[in-house]
């Protein structure tokens, strides 16, 4: 590795990956822990009437506007004053609003909790991704999905835990005060680490009011957009749509969502290794234009298991977009800093919300099929993109 990642090898650079990876897991419990428990929370909190759907809505909403405020407001501080205070201020912030969730006696103190852990999962968002391409700065694209696949593990392991919590009574509360302990541990660990700084070019870091003018990144932009948007749309909709419109069973319709995280996972892990020998956007292109295909064959809810089976089956074509657009952006744009991860970051996470906003509107006028099917316009468009940034290979835009 060059510069200041040059000794860093074996052991110690296990270790520091490791502690990233276990940052990416605690940023998956801040997210995926509250969806768990929504119909608890509407019938512990919200009396005898119990909360509205859109009570138990603004909880996600306030989890993602607290997500995109870490990002937006750590990502330039994080340049200028070093990677390892955010990694640690990221899971503190986690850590406490699981706290406050463990000891929540109120629908206020809830939503609160919840906008603490956006909080700390935006600030890790932005965070641990350039961290990552300075640990290893020469496989990036490989780096990125390797990171993003321990994101897809924590969901995995926090759907499990919640469930296991419900069915064995143990109550919402306790599990999230055992899971606190976690991200504490995580950022303490953060503090142990010697970190390279996130730009290692002596021309120092390329500011984003440079990067916005580069066609190049707007495209990239543009195209996470659309990555965030194919990921999120089956990832919301997949067990409403399994148990309302192919008529499986609710315990069914949650486990095939819980094979859509196990598929990004191996997806991302996949992507990971094969990176190393073939072109990413290659592995991207053909994701994309798979992700149609399974997105267009799950919208066929007169062959619910071949339909089902295609809801599961995107998640693999679509768990690589996002961290190898990622990688070949960092290795493009190498002084971007943690400002041009933030950036990214923000408009694949409103792909992640728009989508799935969009399918519930064409759901309400016509069926989650419809929505779903229109969601296939989503890898089609990332992929002629990709098709276009592919052509710039070399060339200085």
């Amino acid at each position: 590795m060059g510069n200041n990642t040059g000794n860093r090898t074996g052991a110690a650079l296990i270790w520091a990956l490791s502690v990233n990876y276990a940052g990416m897991v605690a940023l998956a419990v801040a997210v995926n822990l509250t969806p768990v428990f929504l119909t608890t929370f509407g019938r512990e909190l919200g009396g005898v009437s119990g909360l509205t759907n859109e009570q138990l809505g603004r909880i996600g909403g306030i989890t993602f506007l607290g997500l995109v405020l870490g990002i937006l407001l750590t990502g330039p501080l994080a340049d200028r004053l070093g990677a390892k205070l955010f990694a640690v201020l990221g899971n503190v912030f986690v850590s406490l609003g699981l706290l406050m969730l463990g000891t929540a006696q109120n629908y206020t103190t809830v939503l609160v909790a919840s906008a603490v852990m956006g909080f700390g999962a935006g600030v890790l968002d932005m965070v641990l991704s350039p961290i990552v391409c300075a640990l290893q700065p020469e496989k990036r694209s490989v780096a990125m999905n390797l990171l993003h696949s321990f994101y897809c593990t924590g969901a995995v392991l926090t759907i499990l835990m919640g469930a296991l919590a419900l069915k064995l009574d143990w109550g919402w509360r306790n599990i999230s005060l055992w899971l606190s302990l976690m991200p504490a541990v995580v950022g303490f660990c953060f503090i142990l680490l010697k970190l390279p700084p996130l730009v290692q070019h002596e021309e120092g870091r390329m500011r984003l009011r440079e990067l916005i003018f580069k066609p190049f990144f707007l495209v990239a932009v543009v195209a996470l957009f659309f990555g965030g948007a194919t990921e999120l749309a089956m990832a919301q909709w997949l067990p409403a749509y399994a148990e309302k419109q192919l008529h499986f069973s609710a315990w069914i319709s949650g486990m095939a969502f819980l094979g859509f995280s196990v598929a990004m996972a191996v997806g991302r892990i996949g992507a990971g290794i094969l990176g190393n020998k073939i072109d990413p956007y290659k592995i991207m292109l053909a994701c994309c234009w798979s992700s149609v295909a399974f997105f267009l064959i799950a919208c066929s809810p007169w062959w619910p298991s071949v339909a089902l089976a295609a809801c599961i089956l995107a998640g693999l074509a679509g768990s690589c977009l996002w961290p190898c657009l990622l990688g070949v952006t960092a290795d493009r744009y190498p002084r971007g800093g943690a400002s041009m991860f933030g950036f990214l970051s923000t408009f694949g996470n409103f792909g992640g919300v728009f989508m799935p906003w969009v399918v519930g509107i064409i759901a309400d006028r016509s069926s989650l099929a419809t929505g779903l099917m229109i969601s296939a316009a989503c890898p089609l468009l990332m992929g002629i993109l990709l098709l276009w940034m592919r052509k710039q290979k070399g060339i200085e835009n």
